[in-house]
């Protein structure tokens, strides 16, 4: 049997050391047997919609940050649950999405280098399909749109590291026929670094720089706060084009009976956020609405990776679970509860790296597999893009960080990191060479490299480079 289909049958474990206990909660064989009737209103099948951010975490009202302004997500919390614990399963853009798209970890279906594959006829292997195919078959008008303002949507990002033929019927879920359900994924831009970032500074500001608070890791130079307050500012424009495609389905009558699920690709596109596993690149917004399903108004802590919602998408439909599925649909009471998550970053743009991660609700266990390589190696994308990158390195060699403002300027990196993210959310203080955290790091590698084995992490072999893109999608010449 081959790792594609046996992953999706195992139980991963932490050798249920002290509070940390199963791994992966992966369903039993029977949840992948004849298709269920969908559950939506009147007996009839749901619409499902997915409201996909780039690169943001909480910074939402509805999460309780106490300078962004969203009324519309809001609302969508006030008449869904709101998850507090969820997370992608890749820091960046194509491998989170070639995740969430097909329900299968990037690294075992070797997707996981950002932008690869963009040239050498690559496809997914057999049995691992996209959830927009399998709805289709199942009957669904498939669509994925980029809205941009106005009235239109233009056809959306895929972003895979694959090819696949006609993914999708078209761009607009408005021109599904009226005797099919429509499963539509609808994309929103403003929170990637770029055209909406100078119209919010362009724009009269509602945040102030002095106001925002800064993490422990950042030093509190002007650049900085001017940098998060223009990513909270963001969050406001954001929320307009939810709200109007949200719009569109009560004008529509649509709202009773359509599934949404809103949620970000992957992490904020701030320094230390986006390109790595600490939470700042992988802790991202879940907000579920589903009239009559989901409990209105609740706030969830249970677990839940974006490869989750491509089971729960399906779930719904009432359309076939495949056994290779690695996620689990997470909206059905009968589905196990996660005790964790995985997270993983390989070579992002020219830039390599492996990095790999482990988080319970308590802990997060990071392997660096190499070390050698600092945080701050070449990245065109990065170095272009982030002012307060070049701020931190003028401060870093004046000697002018405090020591957690210094961790990210470091030589190398730690083979090991280790992180109790309930006292310290900020992700700076290292326990994993601290004995009293000893029985704690010893199960989380287990349970991290069997993980590794299970899911045939592609990671672990030399990557078959033909061209390399950068996050602009722009060809870059060799990795540094």
């Amino acid at each position: 049997m081959d790792s594609v289909t046996r992953m999706g049958r195992r139980e991963f474990n932490l050798a249920a050391v002290g509070a940390v206990a199963a791994l992966g909660a992966q369903r039993g064989e029977t949840m992948a047997e004849e298709a269920k009737r969908g559950r939506g209103a009147n007996g009839k099948r749901p619409n499902i919609l997915w409201l996909v951010a780039e690169d943001t975490c909480l910074e939402l009202g509805c999460y309780g940050h106490p300078l962004v302004r969203t009324p519309h997500l809001d609302a969508l919390a006030r008449e869904g649950t709101r998850y507090t614990h969820a997370f992608s399963t890749a820091p960046v853009c194509s491998a989170t999405r070639s995740a969430f798209h097909t329900g299968m970890y990037q690294t075992t279906i070797d997707a996981h280098h950002h932008r690869s594959h963009r040239d050498d006829g690559y496809r997914l292997p057999e049995g691992v399909r996209l959830v927009s195919e399998r709805l289709r078959d199942a009957g669904y008008y498939v669509t994925n749109g980029s809205y941009l303002g106005g009235d239109a949507l233009r056809p959306g990002k895929t972003d895979f590291n694959f090819e696949v033929d006609a993914p999708f019927d078209g761009a607009d879920w408005r021109e599904c026929p009226p005797d099919r359900p429509f499963f539509a994924q609808v994309c929103f831009l403003e929170s990637h670094r770029g055209r909406p970032w100078q119209e919010v500074r362009e724009r009269p500001r509602t945040i102030d720089p002095a106001d925002v608070t800064l993490p422990a890791y950042y030093p509190d130079h002007p650049t900085f706060r001017e940098d998060v307050a223009t990513y909270l500012e963001v969050m406001g424009l954001l929320d307009e084009k939810v709200g109007t495609v949200l719009g569109w389905l009560e004008e529509r009558g649509l709202a009773e009976n359509t599934l949404v699920f809103s949620f970000s690709d992957h992490g904020r596109c701030l320094l230390r956020g986006k390109q790595w596993v600490y939470d700042g690149g992988i802790h991202v917004p879940l907000i579920v609405r589903w009239p009559g399903e989901v409990e209105a108004g609740a706030a969830c802590d249970d677990l839940v990776s974006l490869i989750d919602v491509a089971a729960a998408t399906l779930d719904a439909a009432g359309a076939a679970l495949p056994e290779n599925l690695a996620g689990v649909p997470f909206l059905s009471p009968d589905a196990p509860r996660r005790a964790c998550v995985f997270a993983a970053r390989d070579r992002c743009d020219e830039t390599r790296d492996r990095i790999r991660c482990v988080r319970t609700k308590r802990w997060k266990y990071i392997r660096n597999y190499m070390p050698e390589r600092p945080y701050t190696q070449q990245n065109r994308y990065i170095e272009s893009s982030y002012p307060p990158l070049a701020v931190w390195k003028e401060l870093h060699a004046a000697g002018k960080l405090t020591p957690e403002q210094a961790l990210f300027m470091a030589e190398r990196k730690p083979d090991e990191e280790l992180y109790d993210v309930q006292e310290d959310p900020d992700e700076v203080r290292n326990l994993a060479g601290d004995p009293a955290h000893a029985d704690t790091l010893a199960a989380m590698r287990r349970g991290l490299d069997a993980w590794i084995e299970e899911t045939d992490d592609h990671g672990r072999h030399p990557e078959a480079v033909t061209a390399i893109h950068d996050e602009y999608g722009l060809p870059v010449d060799a990795y540094k």
